[in-house]
């Protein structure tokens, strides 16, 4: 959600356990108790840090200790939004303070939106809005839909109508940069992983995105779509919202199959703009923006229309996987493309038809240098196919096997004759048969020297080398020196990843 708002290194820097999480502690967190970093060791021990302390694991749904503990730092690290918590922090103690004096709270919820300042909320209910740019990688068409349905999450529970201009001024405008973008040192983003983006209360009416990270608009990379809702709520005048499952809690929240936007969510909305015309809400669930991902014939990307068939090339993909033939599979949203040993790609197939009885999307692939079956996974489930035959007792839940619930990537690992899967920091060893982990897995990844954590995808190829696959990078990995050996984009330097054909007519278009 909004950009992570951190510490310069003129205030305080909690160094013990926030180093080695590599990150730093929300800004005005600190500024509200004037802590600078010469008297951090003098006054951790006081009874303002304790309340602060205990102030911000309440609403970060922390044991409430007092104490700076693992759990706390390791939360302050999170990325979350950059709009400051000022205005909502005053709520959240009161909502504390009686919360440890055991007594239930008689003063019924208070209004999320600025109570000093009531006058910056809009004065009308049709509000204007436009995108005026967006990340090279993703479809113009995708995130216009995203942007669209962002706003209708807040119109369908209020009273509140959105049109999208074009050109010309508009009263909520959507903009993506890098760094420092003239809103000052403190709202410059950081690069991936800290400031997401920030916005601006009304009438300002505006959100920036931070451009160096790798958004996506499915359940690979950081989703725009939900932080693009958030910050929306922002611009329409919300606070941030002590509800966990909330939209607007001010820590990044995964798109999930529910109802998005929580009860505090639309309590907040309707305390500005009252009810929709006939008072009936309507709420959209997660799982319905899969939609996102159902692409035309072509592809708008900024000014240009592309085909379908190299739509890959031009972004990032979800898996990768190769057959005993060496043709490649390269899967993106609903879709799959087939690269053939001589570098030409297939016209895009459907998975769903390709293979029946997968879900519209999935997380990682691989397929054995054995038998040739392929193996799919998302979420903590896994199918497994002979061809185009799913096999008896599949999918299954693959956490009874020690797997781990949303994978980065899988591949066959021909030196170890076995499948191996990447989460995060670790890998994992798994019997293709029973589909388990073995014994002593999962290990670090550090044991695939110079590989990235959160690979999009990863094969082993004829070549000998393992490639490994990150946004539009790629890392080759020597598999008998055990280490990365070169790096570089794969669209423009992988000849045999189909890309090539694209641009020279081949039968990718």
């Amino acid at each position: 959600m909004g950009a992570m708002r951190l510490l310069g290194s003129s205030l305080l820097l909690l160094r013990l356990l926030v180093l080695g999480a590599g990150r730093l502690v929300p800004e005005d967190f600190l500024q509200k108790y004037g802590y600078l970093e010469n008297e951090v060791l003098r006054r951790s021990n006081s009874a303002q840090f304790t309340e602060a302390l205990r102030e911000f694991q309440w609403v970060s749904h922390l044991p409430v200790s007092g104490v700076l503990d693992a759990a706390t730092f390791l939360q302050m690290a999170k990325p979350r939004c950059g709009v400051a918590d000022a205005e909502s922090y005053g709520q959240w103690a009161k909502r504390v303070k009686t919360l440890l004096a055991g007594r239930d709270s008689k003063t019924g919820r208070k209004k999320r939106y600025l109570n000093l300042y009531q006058s910056k909320k809009w004065y009308k209910h049709h509000l204007t809005y436009r995108l005026l740019n967006w990340p090279w990688y993703l479809s113009e068409h995708q995130l216009r839909m995203a942007v669209k349905t962002a706003f209708q999450l807040w119109s369908n529970v209020s009273a509140l109508t959105f049109q999208e201009v074009s050109e010309g001024p508009a009263d909520i405008r959507l903009a993506f940069f890098h760094g420092d973008h003239n809103d000052g040192l403190r709202n410059a983003f950081d690069g991936p992983g800290g400031a997401l983006a920030h916005a601006f209360f009304p009438r300002r009416g505006e959100a920036h995105f931070d451009n160096d990270e790798w958004w996506s608009l499915n359940s690979k990379g950081r989703n725009l779509f939900i932080v693009m809702a958030h910050e929306i709520g922002h611009t329409l005048g919300l606070e941030h919202s002590p509800v966990k499952n909330a939209l607007m809690s001010p820590y990044y929240k995964k798109l999930g199959r529910d109802f998005i936007l929580s009860f505090d969510d639309i309590v907040a909305i309707r305390d500005l703009y009252g009810a929709p015309s006939g008072g009936q809400a309507t709420q959209l669930p997660g799982n319905q923006l899969l939609r996102f991902q159902e692409w035309s014939t072509n592809v708008h990307s900024g000014t240009e229309t592309m085909p379908l068939g190299s739509f890959y090339c031009q972004s990032s993909f979800d898996a990768i996987a190769v057959d005993l033939n060496r043709n490649l599979y390269i899967f993106k949203g609903h879709h799959v493309w087939v690269v053939f040993p001589d570098g030409k790609a297939s016209k895009p197939q459907l998975l769903q038809k390709r293979w029946p009885g997968l879900p519209t999307t999935i997380e990682a692939a691989a397929i054995s240098q054995e038998d040739g079956r392929f193996y799919f996974f998302k979420g903590g489930r896994c199918w497994r196919y002979r061809d185009s035959a799913l096999e008896l007792g599949f999918p299954q839940k693959c956490r009874k096997g020690g797997l781990p619930r949303h994978p980065d990537a899988a591949l066959y690992y021909p030196p170890l004759s076995h499948l191996v899967v990447f989460k995060g920091p670790k890998y994992y060893v798994v019997n293709e048969e029973l589909l388990e982990v073995e014994l002593y897995y999962p290990r670090s990844l550090r044991d695939w020297k110079g590989v990235p954590a959160a690979i999009n995808g990863a094969l082993a190829h004829h070549d000998g080398f393992t490639y490994f696959f990150k946004h539009d990078q790629y890392w080759k990995f020597n598999q008998s020196k055990l280490k990365v050996v070169a790096t570089g984009k794969w669209a423009t330097e992988l000849h045999w990843i189909g890309c090539q054909s694209a641009k020279t007519g081949g039968t990718a278009l």
